[in-house]
């Protein structure tokens, strides 16, 4: 991952390893019409869940994170904003 300016760190796509969804608690979000699982990441951070995206379990981490609704809804904003409409996936360029 690679830090912004303002200590913001870089979404990293892919999808959510098993130790990370146990036990933990969870949130869901919708933005734009999109549905998210939101579970903290255990390093200060937040893995995204896309629930009503085409690939089950893919998602992105951010680190850290303020757990602010608004950081929330920029960070799947960002992630969305990436996403190849075609294979809704985060193609490498």
């Amino acid at each position: 991952m690679t830090g912004s300016d303002d200590g913001e760190r870089a979404a990293s796509p892919g999808v959510a390893p098993s130790s990370m969804t146990d036990g933990e608690a969870a949130s869901r979000l919708e933005v734009d019409g999109e549905d998210f699982e939101l579970r903290p990441d255990g390093f200060r951070g937040t893995h995204y869940t896309w629930i009503s995206g085409p690939n089950p379990g893919y998602g992105f981490s951010t680190s850290p994170t303020s757990g602010s609704l608004e950081q929330h809804q920029a960070s799947i904003r960002n992630f969305l904003s990436m996403v190849d409409p075609t294979t809704g996936y985060i193609e490498d360029n």
